[in-house]
């Protein structure tokens, strides 16, 4: 197995599939395809609010039925409750091409004519079709549809052109239109009865009435293309709603006979599904590049505006990049957009604005495509100043600017960068200065430029004297990058030459040449060491003070596309398009693991955690993130992850992180959640996060309350005693209980035979009283060694309740030794001292049980001191708690070091 292993795709929406509507109670849920997964939208808002597993095959249909979702994929069909697979329906010899939802049955259509009828009541018993339909040899099926009001009868369309009514109950055919000499690619039925409308090949939209076999009316679309998805106004308004292959949505009226508005930069692929709302003025689109949007109908002249919508990148990405502290993933694509997206939750991804592209497409009358920017081939990003000014500059593909981006609101900056005016070149190379305040720009010239991020204004120019044209370098800038304190500026030119440079004073200090075309470098601020990529397929690690090869990595048959540090510089990560992701530890110099998938990487990023791994792959519209093993499993040995040299296989992530996707050759599974260990096998328990504490997510109030508990009784007395009133009613007299049980007062007759047995001792009588729920669960959480009971108990107690148990185990009149190791109460304080040594190991609860701890201590210190047994017990917790504040201290000075120096680099 590898160190990281699959977890879940992002920037999945839809795919070619045609989506399936269902409405539960008030709300309106949307399904959809997603390769080999299907995801289910709540229509209110389009939140993501189920994502199903993973399936052998991509889905070819789909069909729900309130709870039920019935996926077709390959020759066989999944039925799901929720997100559960009940049942699997396999008779068909070709692929499912159509489900239909008709009534309490599901039709389903092969390309081979074959029609099945399957019942999902039951759906665990009946696991076979109650019915079947043989279609004729030369009707070859594209759609199927149930005209309203007509019983038991569903008309299909066919590639050759033809419409047919059949009857599912008697399994025969009724009648055959002979259709308009074009492939019938969608069919839907209108309010009106009788009347249906039929989308062909040739453009061509009829709209037809079954039961005398006429037309009524036929648009034709004025772009070329098959009209791929129809729908119907059900809210009063005479409208038809038609999309095409070219991605343009048509809205007709029917009374007019007319088209009335068009959509024409609805989607950037053919438009696979359109459905309006029962009696809403709101309509629903998918399309194949992979969004669905929500259209309504709501303004004076009739046409729609956008309502909401859901889409990810249209066309591959190219390049990543973790932010926010790896909360958010920027990514830039193929289809000209770059976009933010989410890990935690869906919802919150967005593609960034780039000034109102639609509206000036509008005015301009050109297409939405021509306004966009050219795709991104690189970029930066600096969080430290997001809140002044924009903190990301992007490059773009044979374009001469250099574009600024303001995240915090997700928009195009104000600024253009523009090195060299009078030599305009592309720009090939971006870099943010670690203050944040600068963008340095390499252009394909071997010009390199600096710019005040905030004005927009040229701040100089790196230029060498001793090359040709007195520029940076001769020939194209393939990257720059800056150091950790604008000391330095570090460029790579094309022919194979690094430069060091005096960032301020933008003179060169340092040179070397690699020997060979370089393709890219990354560079570790903090440890000073410089990447590259050269055409020789060689990884080499350079220092940049010291001016000298440390490190050199091989291994890659084909180009490098990709490499990026882990945060703490000790791993470097490579991707090829050999299909590799290889794992280099720079300490070591060694490869330490390979994985190979089946589609190659073009490129990746690392949280600053280091706990996710972030690629995009060749002809892949998603971002796939990895977990790394070594994070979630709380062991530090590389070797039981690793492969080293060998090259592991391993499947891509899916869309759902429900999948236990494995490597191949490996019996261990995924590991995603913390690991139970006894806390007598190991004094430090495995956490989720290495060296770090888990607290209880308690109210501050409630265990900041058990520290201070005695000044509060103090100010909360009361100033006179409580007096009984005069005439108190009749009731049952009661004992006050810790738990809150009820006990009814012993009557007078029980209490004197109690004080005629002799001359028991008050201390005695609450030995043999049956012991409390407190006393129980710790003696049960002790056999066990199990005390996540005990815990949730201790929770769920008041402060004065939990200290009120806390002082009923008090020692009183301990002169006698023999006598007070045989009591009870001591046998409870040493099962407490265990139940701390226990949870200060696994550091579960930590601000709660030291709360506890300090209580108990004030109680029962003097008994402890005295106790030889005791005293063995609370200098083992001494030590735990030693060893634990150690760690946690080490890590918080890590963290304190950080801080000062972050906030010294900004001057």
């Amino acid at each position: 197995m590898g160190i990281f292993e699959p977890y879940r795709a992002i920037g999945y929406i839809t795919s070619g599939v045609p989506f399936a509507m269902q409405r539960l109670g008030t709300e309106t849920f949307v399904t959809v395809s997603v390769g080999k997964a299907f995801q289910v939208y709540n229509c209110a808002k389009l939140t993501l609010v189920l994502v199903s597993p993973q399936l052998p095959n991509k889905i070819r249909a789909l069909a729900a039925y309130r709870e039920y979702t019935f996926a077709a994929y390959s020759t066989h069909i999944a039925v799901f409750k929720r997100a559960h697979q009940v049942a699997t329906w396999s008779r068909h010899n070709m692929k499912v091409n159509s489900l239909l939802l008709f009534g309490e049955h599901i039709l389903s259509v092969d390309g081979d004519g074959d029609m099945f009828i399957w019942a999902f009541k039951g759906v665990d018993v009946n696991l076979v079709p109650i019915g079947h339909i043989k279609l004729d040899d030369k009707f070859s099926p594209t759609c199927i549809m149930h005209p309203d009001t007509y019983l038991n009868k569903v008309l299909l369309g066919s590639q050759e052109g033809s419409l047919q009514l059949w009857n599912v109950s008697t399994k025969k055919k009724l009648y055959e239109f002979k259709g308009w000499n074009s492939s019938i690619c969608s069919c839907v039925s209108s309010p009106a009865l009788d009347v249906v409308a039929v989308g062909c090949a040739d453009g061509k939209i009829h709209v037809h009435n079954i039961r005398y076999d006429e037309e009524l009316i036929t648009f034709t679309h004025s772009i070329r293309g098959s009209v791929s998805a129809l729908s119907f106004s059900t809210d009063g308004q005479p409208l038809l709603a038609s999309g095409g292959s070219s991605g343009v949505i048509s809205i007709w009226n029917l009374e007019k006979r007319r088209l009335q508005s068009v959509i024409r930069e609805a989607h950037d692929s053919s438009i696979i599904s359109l459905h309006f709302f029962a009696n809403e003025p709101v309509l629903m689109s998918a399309s194949a590049d992979n969004s669905i949007k929500m259209w309504i109908f709501d303004t004076s002249d009739g046409d729609p505006r956008l309502l909401r919508f859901r889409s990810g990148h249209s066309a591959p990405p190219l390049c990543i990049r973790f932010y926010a502290n790896g909360r958010h993933i920027l990514s830039a694509g193929q289809d000209r957009a770059f976009r933010l997206f989410s890990v935690i939750q869906d919802q919150q991804s967005r593609e960034l604005s780039q000034r109102h592209i639609s509206k000036r497409a509008k005015k301009l009358r050109v297409k939405e495509e021509d306004l966009k920017l050219k795709p991104v081939i690189a970029f930066d990003c600096a969080e430290i100043r997001e809140r002044d000014w924009c903190n990301v500059v992007t490059c773009h593909t044979d374009t001469a600017e250099a574009y600024v981006w303001r995240l915090q609101n997700f928009v195009l900056g104000e600024h253009i960068l523009r090195p060299c005016p009078e030599d305009p070149k592309p720009v090939k190379a971006c870099a943010i200065s670690a203050c944040g305040n600068f963008a340095v720009l390499g252009t394909a010239g071997g010009w390199i430029e600096r710019f005040n991020i905030q004005s927009g204004i040229s701040r100089g120019s790196y230029l060498d004297m001793s090359e040709r044209r007195s520029h940076a370098h001769d020939g194209e800038v393939v990257g720059v990058a800056c150091d950790s304190t604008n000391t330095l500026m570090i460029s790579a030119g094309y022919h194979g030459d690094i430069k060091v440079w005096d960032f301020k004073g933008r003179e060169v200090k340092s040179r070397w040449e690699i020997g060979c075309s370089l393709v890219k470098i990354v560079y570790h601020s903090l440890n000073g060491l410089l990447a590259t990529v050269a055409d020789d397929l060689i990884i080499r690690l350079f220092d940049v003070v010291a001016l000298r090869m440390v490190r050199k990595f091989e291994g890659h048959t084909d180009r490098i596309t990709d490499l990026c540090f882990s945060e703490d510089g000790k791993w470097l990560l490579t991707s090829s398009m050999d299909g590799t992701l290889r794992i280099w530890d720079v300490i070591l110099a060694r490869q330490i693991d390979a994985i190979h998938v089946d589609v190659s990487i073009t490129g990746l990023s690392l949280s600053p955690n280091m706990d996710v791994l972030a690629t995009t792959h060749v002809d892949r519209n998603g971002v796939y993130l990895w977990v790394n093993q070594l994070m979630f499993s709380g062991t530090a040995n590389i070797d039981s992850y690793a492969s080293g040299n060998e090259v592991v296989n391993a499947t891509l992530p899916s869309i759902s992180s429900m999948e236990g996707s494995h490597v191949e050759d490996s019996n261990k599974p995924v590991v995603h959640q913390l690991q139970s260990v006894d806390a007598s096998t190991s004094p430090i328990c495995n956490q989720q996060i290495p060296d770090l504490v888990t607290l209880s997510l308690l109210p501050k109030s409630q265990w900041q309350s058990l520290i201070n508990l005695d000044l509060i009784k103090v100010r909360n007395k009361p100033v006179e005693p409580p007096k009984k009133p005069d005439k108190a009613p009749f009731f049952l007299p009661s004992v006050p209980t810790l738990t809150g049980e009820i006990l009814f007062k012993p009557s007078e007759s029980a209490t004197e035979k109690k004080d005629t047995k002799g001359d028991e001792g008050e201390s005695k009588w609450k030995m043999d009283t049956q012991p409390s729920q407190f006393v129980k669960l710790l003696q049960s959480s002790a056999e066990t060694r199990n005390f996540s009971a005990f815990t949730d108990y201790l929770k769920g107690l008041s402060p004065s309740a939990l200290d009120m148990e806390l002082r009923m185990l008090q020692i009183i009149d301990d002169d006698d030794e023999q006598e007070v190791e045989e009591r009870p109460e001591m046998i409870y304080i040493e099962l407490l001292l265990d139940y701390f040594i226990h949870e200060i190991s696994c550091r579960n609860n930590f601000e709660f049980i030291q709360a506890i701890i300090r209580l108990f201590l004030k109680i029962h210190g003097e008994s402890i001191r005295r106790q030889t047994q005791l005293k063995d017990k609370a200098r083992k917790l001494l030590e735990i708690q030693g060893t634990v504040w150690q760690r946690i201290d080490k890590v918080f000075q890590s963290a304190r070091c950080m801080v000062t120096f972050l906030s010294n680099s900004q001057f």
